[in-house]
């Protein structure tokens, strides 16, 4: 049984499309810069939960 997105610790670019509602080229984007830390394992790349909940923690809006 696969385990629910939100349970998973490693996510696909995939994955995190769909969780922040991006565009394929924008995760990529993200993840090619090092703003959204990754894992290349072989041709797959992964990122880990933590690290993509503690960039969104970093990301917030400022008003003025």
């Amino acid at each position: 049984m696969q385990q629910a997105t939100s349970e998973r610790e490693w996510l696909t670019i995939r994955e995190i499309q769909k969780e922040l509602a991006i565009g394929r080229t924008k995760a990529w984007q993200l993840v090619a810069s090092g703003d959204i830390p990754a894992v290349q394992i072989g041709r797959s790349v992964r990122i880990n939960r933590r690290d993509l909940d503690e960039w969104l923690a970093r990301q917030g809006y400022a008003k003025k």
